[in-house]
């Protein structure tokens, strides 16, 4: 799908927040809310909008405790691993990678013992498991779901 400036711009309004009234959009961008309406349903059908989402606090919802995990797994079971990491309750983030590890997780955790218990029960005994390294996230600098549009 080709982006102009105008499904852009509805795209920069709707990541700073996803609940902007059409008729809001509408008033922004000099625009009828039935167009704005029409282009937003476009974009969802066409997988640009992927889906609307609360960003929450972990901490208030007790998982005091975040870790990016890298893993060395057998070769040909780059896969698998991915599918199984995803499985896991308080893995957030799943990516196959290139360097050092094949996969890079980043896992939320209520505390260190639940942490410990989820790196060495689940993740160390997935099959094709081969070696990790655990760095806890000590505190975050800056995060930021919003993608660029221009």
């Amino acid at each position: 799908m080709d982006l102009d400036d105008t499904d852009r711009e509805i795209l920069r309004i709707l990541q700073d927040d996803a609940r902007t009234p059409f008729s809001e959009i509408a008033r922004e961008i000099d625009m009828s809310s039935a167009t704005v309406h029409d282009r937003v349903s476009r974009m969802e059908e066409a997988g640009v909008i992927e889906g609307y989402h609360a960003s929450v606090d972990p901490r208030t919802v007790g998982l005091g405790i975040s870790a990016i995990v890298g893993l060395r797994v057998e070769q040909g079971r780059e896969q698998d691993t991915l599918d199984r990491l995803a499985a896991i309750d308080g893995v957030q983030e799943v990516h196959l990678t290139t360097g050092e590890w094949d996969v890079m997780a980043r896992v939320y955790a209520e505390d260190a013992d639940e942490l410990r218990e989820m790196m060495f029960e689940r993740i160390a005994r997935m099959d094709g498991f081969a070696r990790s390294q655990t760095m806890v996230i000590l505190g975050t600098h800056h995060e930021d779901e919003r993608l660029p549009v221009e």
